[in-house]
């Protein structure tokens, strides 16, 4: 039996980098075995096997908040517009701050996090996550609305409504975030205390 060592392995001969794969290790060894797209004298890291199994390269997280007093009519379904990425890892290219969309970007496990603060406090506050343009994610619940407890802060006469839901999701899916309420008059949201997170757990 013979033992082949080599520190790269490209997998392809297309002249078109992009076609390619390349495992390799790192040039100082430590342990992992990486995976590259594009030749072996350059691949750029897509990901990495260590002792516990497959990593990405980037993990996939993301929280966005709305900056402004949005106003959500009365029994009316209002996508919420997020328009402010706090925070994320991977690429903020994913989410849209025009269309108010998040893009997924891997096949996986995905936790999410829909949270709503609305000033005035309203009778009833629901928060909806929205799948691919408006199928919802949310079964059993008529309109895609889900209520998870009015959370009343007495001394703020605000409610705030956290949506938390796992959900398994596929490449280019897309998440929009809505809310709604039943309190006659329009309500506004409170600015920087609305947002939402996605967060990937495991690609599949």
């Amino acid at each position: 039996m013979s033992t082949v060592k080599s520190k790269k392995l490209q997998v392809g001969t297309d002249a078109t980098s992009s076609n390619n794969f390349t495992i390799y290790q790192p040039a100082t060894p430590d342990g992992t075995l990486r995976i590259g797209v594009g030749n072996a004298d350059n691949p750029t890291e897509v990901g990495q096997f260590n002792a516990n199994g497959y990593k990405p390269q980037a993990p996939v997280s993301i929280v966005v908040h709305a900056s402004s007093a949005q106003s959500i009519s009365n029994v009316t379904g209002t996508k919420v517009q997020y328009d402010t990425v706090a925070f994320y890892t991977g690429s903020a290219s994913n989410y849209n701050t025009s269309t108010y969309t998040y893009t997924v970007p891997y096949n996986g496990l995905y936790l999410v996090n829909h949270t709503i603060e609305l000033r005035d406090g309203p009778n009833v506050l629901h928060s909806g996550i929205y799948l691919n343009g408006g199928s919802s994610v949310s079964k059993g619940h008529k309109d895609a609305w889900q209520q998870h407890g009015n959370i009343i802060n007495s001394t703020s006469e605000k409610h705030n409504n956290v949506h938390i839901k796992l959900l398994h999701l596929s490449e280019n899916d897309t998440l929009e975030f809505y809310t709604y309420h039943s309190s006659g008059a329009a309500k506004a949201i409170e600015p920087n205390r609305c947002s939402f997170s996605v967060v990937l757990l495991h690609q599949t």
